[in-house]
């Protein structure tokens, strides 16, 4: 009996022995550590501050891609949704480091108006203008001829008669289509403050010209593509405003519009739930040709250089592919889709037309700007 409580004692003292050792003592826990490492980036980080395109918010929202910027770089970014067309042809406001528009020519222009406050600039990502559409209006596209599915992809293979059936105002009834009203319109976000819009106003003057259009041809073409956009009223100037409108409204308000293909791997993986309800009605267009949005970062002090620097690391090129649909703006690096799960999007994006030049699509943007 004497052995039994002299044995529970001595547990009681190892147990409070041990437990005073470990009040006494420091102790750095991974989670301790880890707490600490977060505090420390986080009070050291340098803020960023800049305007973007609307279709990267979702890239910048991320998490994981605000962890590799903070943890890796050191950089938080402050960013303020802005047309790629207008923050660009706009004064910069004070304290911006930078400027990420869409297109190579938001950044021409902006050279072309502001050299003198450019460090660097280099192009983050790509993404080619498609169209969205619905399954009944491919199929009777198909049927005319104008679309084709080849794989799982589906291309406008005859642009040209696509875009006389707008400029002539043909029907939707005209093409079997009883189920929407009034005429064919593609719609588009505004040329002259958004750079999706803008960007299919230069591939509308290379159709109709049938050629890249220089200073000189595009006289030809631009009062046809004054009627076109004016015809379309309104205009939202955000890619993502108006394919969030595309989604919201479908197929009778929205038949066919202009954007990104990063959008919809984008909105795949945001929406796992509805999702599976839309993926088979839903149509990526692939225009034949169709014109790359090249996504440059304009530096415009050394903060905005450090962040054009952490925006090439692989992690986050990595990140934006598989989680945010845009293909790499990196040589050498290649973009698998079979990581996305959406059927429909081609490997490589072939086929493509340069854009106009810098004056040329200033002066299409001036012609849509002055009233008739």
């Amino acid at each position: 009996m004497k052995q039994k409580i002299v044995g529970i004692v001595l547990l009681i003292l190892v147990v409070v022995g041990v437990l005073v050792w470990q009040q006494f003592t420091p102790k750095k826990s991974q989670d301790t550590a880890s707490d600490s490492l977060m505090t420390s980036t986080s009070t050291t980080a340098a803020t960023v501050h800049g305007f973007v395109g609307g279709e990267k918010m979702g890239f910048l929202e991320d998490e994981e891609v605000r962890n590799v910027i903070v943890k890796k770089y050191g950089l938080v970014i402050d960013y303020a949704k802005a047309g790629s067309i207008e923050m660009v042809s706009q004064p910069v406001p004070e304290n911006t480091d930078f400027l990420w528009p869409s297109s190579q020519v938001a950044l021409e222009i902006f050279k072309s108006n502001q050299q003198q406050k450019l460090i660097k600039s280099e192009i983050i990502f790509n993404s080619p203008i498609v169209l969205y559409s619905w399954d009944i209006v491919t199929e009777a596209f198909i049927r005319e001829g104008i679309v084709k599915k080849i794989s799982e992809s589906y291309y406008i293979v005859n642009f040209p008669k696509f875009i006389n059936l707008v400029i002539e105002r043909k029907k939707w009834s005209d093409i079997g289509l009883n189920e929407l009203y009034g005429s064919i319109t593609v719609i588009s976000t505004d040329p002259t403050a958004s750079n999706s819009g803008n960007m299919f106003a230069g591939l509308l003057a290379n159709i109709l010209a049938g050629d890249v259009v220089d200073e000189t041809s595009v006289e030809s073409v631009i009062p046809t593509i004054r009627t076109f956009f004016k015809r379309l009223g309104y205009l939202e100037h955000s890619s993502s405003d108006l394919f969030e409108q595309y989604l919201r409204t479908g197929v009778g308000a929205k038949p066919i519009i202009v954007g990104y293909e990063s959008q919809i791997v984008e909105f795949s993986l945001q929406n796992r739930q509805l999702w599976p309800k839309v993926k088979d009605k839903i149509r990526i267009l692939y225009p034949i040709p169709t014109v790359w949005s090249s996504h440059p970062l304009i530096a415009l002090t050394k903060n905005g250089e450090m962040l054009n620097k952490a925006l090439e690391d692989p992690d986050l090129q990595r990140l934006a592919w598989e989680k945010h649909g845009f293909r790499t703006g990196l040589i050498g690096v290649q973009n698998d889709p079979k990581v996305l799960e959406i059927a429909g999007i081609p490997e490589r994006i072939e086929k493509v037309i340069p854009m106009p030049g810098p004056q040329v699509m200033e002066k299409i943007i001036a012609a849509l700007y002055k009233e008739e």
